[in-house]
């Protein structure tokens, strides 16, 4: 099974687990050999705007922090490709979200993975698996 963090959900698996729900951080931790985890290149760079917007402070520098983050076991960072970029400005309707919401849904699409996240947006857009 494939799943793929949106930003916020990979921001709290690295550095505050205790804000995942009970149900992710059981599957997080349980996890079996074909468990593949995914984050996107979108999250890494929102990460990084949400750094620069004073939104997250860090008690390293923020390049050793994302280095170490992306160093889990089974997980893969999943490329923004053309694809992906085509695909998130078509999405099925009704979609409504941010341009990295939007990454996120056709990536997970694409990578035929489970999303794993808190916004209800992205939680309640039908045309993508997602859990909380």
């Amino acid at each position: 099974m494939r799943y793929l963090f949106d930003t916020h959900t990979w921001v709290w698996w690295n550095a505050d687990p205790g804000k995942l729900s009970p149900r992710l951080r059981r599957l997080l931790s349980d996890r079996i050999g074909n468990t593949e985890l995914l984050v996107s290149c979108a999250s890494v760079w929102e990460f990084c705007r949400w750094l620069q917007e004073g939104r997250l402070a860090l008690s390293r520098a923020a390049e050793e922090w994302i280095e170490k983050a992306l160093d889990a076991p089974g997980l893969r960072l999943a490329p923004l490709t053309p694809r992906i970029a085509y695909q998130a400005t078509v999405l099925p309707s009704p979609f409504q979200g941010d341009s990295i919401d939007a990454i996120l849904a056709a990536t997970a699409r694409e990578e035929n993975a489970v999303l794993l996240t808190k916004d209800e947006r992205l939680l309640s857009y039908r045309h993508v698996r997602s859990l909380w």
